[in-house]
């Protein structure tokens, strides 16, 4: 592998080797380190059951004195129908922070390997914590390298509450006190409410700029991760209309706050702040100590600033800087050819966004008096 000429210079004599499942567990468990669930056999299952992915391997990186150092479990996905690994959460450190010339040499170990082992894959998409010239803006996915993670190893749920901010508490206590909110862990039947709960994502994804996987991935998610794994949260209007919904993963002590969706209605009344309540003593009950909320704004995603505002009033401690996830690049011409095809594709989606403004903004225009005065 050829480096940039300032790239970080490598830890001297670490060695990567594939390994197995189980071995990928011990080392973890040796570490007494909890994986986060996409690294999980749980999550194969998931990847297995989509199209267009599959589980790819797992390896370990090791220091020269042989102790293990990192783990990284890898799918296989594809971009404009070339071939990339996404490192999912991983590398895993084990132990104390990287610093940043193991980093650079699991990179190079990673892509030596992957070159050798796959050579059409076009580029590794992982995590790091240390900047390098070799590590590149992800493609199309939205990244984001600052999080807010919930402590729920309290004695009980008025203590988890207590953890809140103020206005966290204040507003999760008014949406309590409506009794026209109730609270349901769905998980059981997924499959015959997800329908309704979709419609609440496409409206959530509409108001806040983003766009909702197809449905069935999320019954995929729900199925192949099993009941003790993912589970299924409902806020509803006295048992009937849903205002607000989460899932929500498990692994080990570890969850996370997957997906969470809500109606305006929801939002007004508070249902989406009480849900994060409920959801939190439910993931607590079932072993969580504790759960990533998963993404605030940073310099990096200004975007996700409006979620951040929300997520923060559940903790009294702030966001926390985690590894971002970069691309990087295993056959740099090829990477270049999609970055210029994404490119164009970007440019020519504004262009017809700005035709059919400018369609509107004339048809608007032609309509008698009376139709601009009921506009007005």
């Amino acid at each position: 592998m050829t480096l940039p000429e300032n790239a970080t210079p490598r830890a001297s004599g670490g060695t990567m080797r594939r390994i197995d499942w189980e071995t990928f567990r011990h080392i973890a468990a040796d570490a007494d380190t909890t994986l986060p669930i996409e690294q999980s056999a749980a999550w194969d299952a998931f990847d297995a059951a989509v199209d267009g992915r599959e589980p790819w391997g797992r390896l370990v990186y090791s220091a020269s004195d042989g102790t293990p150092r990192a783990l990284i479990s890898l799918t296989r996905m594809s971009v404009r129908g070339f071939p990339y690994l996404w490192a999912r959460h991983a590398p895993v450190w084990l132990g104390a922070e990287p610093t940043a010339e193991e980093e650079a040499e699991l990179r190079e170990l990673l892509v030596q390997g992957v070159r050798f082992h796959d050579p059409a894959i076009v580029f590794v998409r992982l995590h790091c914590t240390h900047s390098a010239p070799e590590l590149h803006e992800l493609l199309q996915t939205m990244p984001h390298d600052r999080t807010i993670i919930l402590n729920l190893d309290r004695e009980d749920d008025e203590a988890f509450l207590a953890s809140f901010k103020s206005r966290g508490r204040r507003d999760v206590r008014k949406a309590l006190r409506n009794t026209e909110l109730t609270f349901h862990d769905e998980t059981d039947r997924a499959e015959q409410v997800f329908g309704e709960l979709y419609q609440i994502l496409l409206e959530t994804g509409d108001r806040d700029g983003f766009h909702a996987a197809p449905e069935d991935t999320y019954r995929t998610m729900l199925r192949t991760l099993g009941t003790d794994h993912c589970r299924l949260y409902v806020v509803r209007r006295n048992g009937g209309e849903a205002l607000a919904w989460s899932i929500d993963t498990l692994w080990g002590d570890g969850a996370a706050h997957y997906y969470a969706a809500s109606t305006a209605e929801g939002r007004r009344s508070l249902a989406a702040d009480a849900l994060v309540y409920k959801a939190g003593c439910w993931l607590r009950e079932r072993g969580a100590r504790t759960w990533d909320l998963m993404g605030v704004g940073s310099e990096r995603t200004p975007e996700l600033n409006g979620v951040g505002s929300f997520k923060a009033k559940f903790t009294a401690d702030g966001p926390v800087s985690v590894p971002g996830p970069w691309d990087l690049l295993v056959r740099p011409r090829v990477y270049a050819g999609l970055v210029k095809a994404l490119e164009l594709k970007h440019r020519a989606e504004a262009g017809v966004a700005a035709a059919r403004s400018r369609i509107g903004a004339l048809r608007g225009g032609v309509g008698d008096d009376s139709d601009a005065a009921a506009q007005q």
